[in-house]
């Protein structure tokens, strides 16, 4: 039937090239963005799933942050409570010289004047080990803690070890001498003791250091495998979406000579009254 006023071949044409433009639109955007869910509206579910995921990425952020801050904490605090011991070594070998008995009051005077000087270095070490406000070594604190998980529901926990004069770990006080040969007899029992009480708080810092690195280089594979997860649900596939960007641009030109065609059918009514 041919009618003026009802052109199915153009409607049947014009529907066509409609489906093939909304499919090129959405071709376009995974092509200018990367992404074949770059909203909800292309695919709600899926989108949800990815902005979930998302979320654990940015907290998993957060965690490693967390942890690498506790980790220098105590990194900062290892690396004084090894110049502590080393300063302890220092000391037990003036103490062991001024023992002697054959020692001389002027060279035990010259080794306590050293010996002096190490105590005082060792309260400034202790001070001086701070990280981010943070002193795991001078009593200030009792512990580091950091995220463990990205929901905040898990942490990991290090005690502090206080290294401070006339403490549990290193007994010797501030005013400790050598200045006789009986103290300084009796100070070398004191350093060894003090020395061991060091060695064991360095190794539980060691201990809770090497739990914060192993923590965060799990955190780390995890974010990565989240993130390959997300681009496995959203990223276009750009030499699929390029053949399909090439198809889409033919079929858009066949639909417009199409509805062009179809759009010259009524003119055949003319020539049916000449």
């Amino acid at each position: 039937m041919i009618s003026i006023n009802t052109n199915t071949d153009a409607m049947t044409a014009l529907e066509y090239l409609d489906k093939t433009q909304g499919s090129l639109a959405q071709t376009e955007n995974a092509v200018s963005t990367g992404l074949t869910v770059a909203t909800a509206k292309d695919n709600g579910a899926i989108f949800a799933i990815a902005q979930n995921m998302r979320g654990d990425v940015a907290g998993y952020q957060a965690v490693t942050q967390s942890l690498e801050n506790a980790a220098s904490t105590v990194d900062v605090a290892l690396s004084a409570g090894q110049s502590i011991s080393d300063l302890l070594i220092q000391m037990k070998q003036q103490a062991l010289a001024a023992s002697d008995t054959s020692m001389n009051t002027s060279s035990r005077q010259a080794l306590n004047d050293n010996f002096v000087a190490l105590v005082q270095q060792i309260s400034t070490v202790v001070e001086n080990a701070q990280f981010n406000g943070a002193n795991l070594i001078n009593g200030s604190t009792n512990q580091i803690m950091a995220l463990a998980s990205s929901d905040g529901q898990h942490r990991i926990t290090v005690l502090a070890q206080n290294m401070s004069l006339s403490g549990s770990v290193v007994t010797i006080s501030a005013a400790a001498t050598i200045s006789t040969q009986a103290g300084a007899s009796a100070m070398v029992t004191q350093i060894e003791n003090s020395l061991t009480n060091v060695d064991a708080s360095l190794a539980t810092l060691g201990a809770g250091s090497a739990k914060f690195s192993i923590q965060a280089t799990f955190v780390q594979n995890l974010s990565d495998t989240l993130t390959t997860g997300i681009g496995n649900l959203v990223d276009a596939n750009m030499a699929v979406e390029s053949a399909q960007l090439t198809a889409l641009q033919t079929k858009q030109q066949l639909g417009v000579q199409a509805l062009s065609i179809a759009n010259q059918a009524p003119q055949i009514a003319l020539s049916l009254f000449h």
